[in-house]
């Protein structure tokens, strides 16, 4: 039966961030993932997770100055440094949190950067953080997308991932598969997660256009959800969209779902 959890960055925008907790116990959610928790003390955020009753499954590596366009910045050769202070301060919050994997945003390489240069880098960057996480008992994810959302993004296929993947070389190294990303970039979704399904860790999920509520687009959820159930998939499926309205009004594909999962293993 598939196991949800909510994106707290995407969903429940209309509470505070602290607040999104309880809004998504109260929605049934057992589990949550966000993409940073940096701007909060690991305690806060650890009491929040406790209060609820809540599992955390994923945050993100720091990924440089979001607000100022940055979306990673394991493929910037000059700041190696800087990708290293932020796997381990990512690692002290893991532990605070008892969250198993954290995602890398390789970014968008610096203007006129050597693409080799480039392409050494974040080989060697994962190869770190992969060794570091997994000191710390905590996964190393990566996660291609589309650019679409984010032109110039560094990492767009899967193909591309599992191709760096076998070259870091790290049994501490998985791939996260946005089924949103994967649908604008080259569609195909479930017959890529079945030849790459022992490379997944983790599963995300939204629909397009418009990056909303699986049902309002173009892509058969209850069908790969389904599917994803028969072929053994264990993990969490990442509710990383877009709410067209309040959050807990559009939960009804989310509930259909469990239902309709919880009659089919009946």
């Amino acid at each position: 039966m598939p196991r949800f959890c909510a994106n707290l960055t995407m969903l429940y925008g209309e509470h505070e961030f602290l607040d999104r907790f309880g809004a998504a116990r109260a929605d049934r959610f057992e589990a949550v993932e966000y993409m940073f928790p940096y701007p909060f003390p690991k305690e806060r955020l650890a009491e929040a997770l406790d209060r609820n009753g809540l599992v955390q499954v994923l945050h993100n590596l720091p990924a440089g100055d979001w607000n100022a366009g940055e979306r990673g910045i394991a493929c910037h050769p000059d700041r190696v440094g800087e990708f290293q202070e932020g796997v381990e301060q990512a690692i002290q919050y893991a532990t605070a949190l008892r969250c198993p994997q954290v995602n890398c945003l390789v970014g968008i390489p610096p203007r006129n950067a050597d693409p080799e240069r480039v392409r050494r880098t974040v080989r060697d960057n994962l190869v770190f953080a992969a060794r570091e996480l997994k000191g710390a008992g905590v996964r190393l994810l990566i996660e291609p997308v589309n650019t679409f959302d984010i032109p110039g993004f560094w990492l767009n296929h899967p193909d591309q991932a599992v191709a760096l993947m076998d070259e870091v070389g790290s049994d501490n190294l998985s791939l996260q598969y946005d089924l949103y990303h994967q649908q604008r970039t080259a569609g195909e979704l479930l017959a890529t997660y079945r030849r790459l399904k022992d490379r997944i860790a983790h599963v995300q999920v939204a629909d397009n256009p418009g990056r909303g509520e699986p049902g309002t687009g173009e892509i058969n959820y209850p069908f790969l959800f389904e599917e994803l159930d028969r072929d053994g998939y264990a993990g969490w499926i990442g509710c990383e969209y877009k709410p067209r309205g309040l959050t807990s009004a559009g939960l009804g594909w989310l509930h259909h779902g469990l239902r309709t999962a919880a009659t089919a293993g009946a």
